[in-house]
């Protein structure tokens, strides 16, 4: 199952992206917190990996680089989950510099959720500027991805 949420949240990801690249002007709030999705799922692979934080919480947004980042970071996210023994316990240190201990399935699963709350924060910015949304949650992954319908009012 945990191969089914990863591949949704690849899916995701690049709807988000292919959203705010086709918008003449994505809201900069929107733009922000899709780079805090990417940023947070760089993190929590650094975490689990035992690799230094190779980027900032916040970064400053950049279309075209989280593009050339998504193939590769969802590929590493698959590894893990393919391969890692999900019930073992990893050693992190958190942004605010508190050390803790969690099991790989729980980091997991709040790196699924975390994205998928983000998402739907950009998705909410895009509508309050006019701009129709990519649908992003599950059960449109599942159904085979139909497109956009209309902005709420």
């Amino acid at each position: 199952m945990l191969n089914r949420i990863f591949d949704h949240n690849r899916w995701a990801d690049e709807r988000v992206l292919a959203a705010l690249r086709t918008a003449d002007q994505p809201p900069e709030r929107a733009m922000r917190w899709f780079a805090h999705v990417i940023a947070a799922e760089i993190l929590w692979l650094d975490r689990i990996q035992a690799r230094p934080q190779s980027t900032a919480v916040w970064p400053e947004p950049d279309l075209e680089a989280i593009a050339q980042t998504i193939p590769e970071l969802h590929a590493r996210f698959r590894d893990v989950v393919e391969t890692d023994d999900l019930q073992r316990s990893v050693a992190y240190t958190n942004s605010a510099g508190r050390p803790f201990q969690t099991s790989l399935q729980d980091i997991l699963c709040h790196v699924a959720l975390h994205g998928a709350y983000h998402r739907g924060q950009v998705s909410l910015l895009m509508r309050d500027s006019g701009l129709v949304p990519e649908p992003t949650d599950y059960i449109a992954f599942v159904r085979g991805a139909p497109a956009a319908t209309h902005p709420l009012s």
